[in-house]
C-alpha cells in the first residue's frame, strides 16, 4: 500500500500499519489513530468528519452500526485521576 505524505510525520504511516484485525478475521481501524494519520490535528474537527460519514450511510439506508462501533477506554491522567475516552472504529 502507499505511504501516506505527511510532512509533519517523522515516520509515514499507512493505513495497513494501523490496521486491527479481529478474532473472526475482519478488518478495522481506530478514529483516534485515523485521526493522526489523515494529519487531523483536533479531534472535533475529525469526529466531525467521521458524523458526515453515518450520515452518509443513513442517506444511502446503509446501516451505521454496521460500519462504526463506539469504544470507550479509560486512560490514565496526571495525579492519579481518569478519563473515559471514546475511541470510534
Amino acid at each position: 500500500m502507499n505511504k501516506i505524505i505527511n510532512k509533519n510525520m517523522k515516520n509515514n504511516t499507512t493505513f495497513e500499519d494501523i490496521k486491527h484485525v479481529d478474532s473472526n478475521d475482519n478488518e478495522y481501524w481506530n478514529a483516534r489513530e485515523l485521526q493522526a494519520v489523515l494529519d487531523y490535528k483536533e479531534w472535533r474537527k475529525f469526529e466531525g468528519v467521521i458524523n458526515k460519514a453515518k450520515n452518509a450511510c443513513i442517506n444511502s439506508n446503509i446501516e451505521v452500526s454496521e460500519h462504526f462501533v463506539g469504544i470507550d477506554k479509560t486512560i490514565k491522567m496526571p495525579k492519579v485521576q481518569q478519563k473515559k475516552l471514546t475511541i470510534i472504529s
